[in-house]
């Protein structure tokens, strides 16, 4: 028995196509429904302006107050001129003229005295030219005054000064006291200064150095000065 089928006739040789095809509709078919809008026909009542409707508006009327102006000040006093007789006489001064001519009679003048005034100058002790003379130091260079005075006050100082002192103020240890004086021009000593860990030794160191005997004052090209002198008082207190 032979088939009845056309053996041309190939049904499944265009089935991808065909099914390319049916998606592509299908997708579009699908977007179009889901982008596809309706609205809703509902007339919307905006209404109407009727601009006869709306009043005037009153505006009211301001009245304007008018301030007056600021009454004018008052006129100013007229100043009282008071007329004082004049009682007092007044000298006028003349000023003569001070240019000479040949008739001018020349003044002779005397010599005019001049007097040196003597400065008062303090010229420290190492750099002396003639050092204050210590009495005792008078021989030898001026050196040896030198050297010869700081022993012979060091030695005045230790026998003058009250040792004992510091213990009855309740000091120990080694005490330093710095004193300060000046020989002046006439070998006096003057201008005592004292520092010390108590006000007690500055009084005695003050009072031994004001004990001095008088000296010979330093000279500077010279003429006497002022000589400043500086003494450290050193001594251990006895427990």
């Amino acid at each position: 028995m032979e088939p009845k089928k056309n053996p041309q006739a190939n049904v499944g040789r265009n089935s991808s196509l065909y099914f390319a095809i049916g998606l592509a509709l299908m997708l579009f078919l699908t977007n179009y429904a889901i982008n596809y809008k309706t609205y809703d026909k509902v007339e919307i009542d905006i209404g109407q302006l009727d601009l006869e409707e709306i009043e005037d508006e009153e505006i009211p009327i301001t009245e304007q107050l008018q301030t007056p102006p600021p009454p004018p000040p008052p006129p100013a006093a007229p100043e009282v001129i008071e007329i004082v007789e004049d009682e007092v006489e007044i000298e006028e001064t003349v000023i003569e003229s001070t240019e000479v001519d040949q008739e001018t009679e020349i003044v002779e003048v005397e010599e005019v005295e001049v007097v040196e005034v003597e400065e008062d100058i303090d010229v420290p002790f190492s750099v002396i030219e003639n050092v204050p003379v210590f009495p005792g130091c008078e021989k030898g260079s001026n050196t040896q005054k030198r050297d010869c005075m700081s022993k012979k006050i060091s030695q005045f100082v230790n026998k003058k000064f009250n040792t004992e002192l510091a213990s009855d103020l309740g000091l120990s240890g080694r005490q330093r006291i710095n004193v300060i004086f000046k020989i002046d021009k006439t070998g006096t000593v003057t201008g005592i200064r004292a520092r010390a860990p108590h006000p007690g030794l500055e009084k005695e160191a003050k009072r031994v150095i004001g004990l001095l005997p008088q000296m010979k004052p330093g000279k500077q090209r010279g003429k006497p000065v002022n000589v400043p002198y500086s003494l450290p008082i050193i001594f251990q207190v006895q427990d």
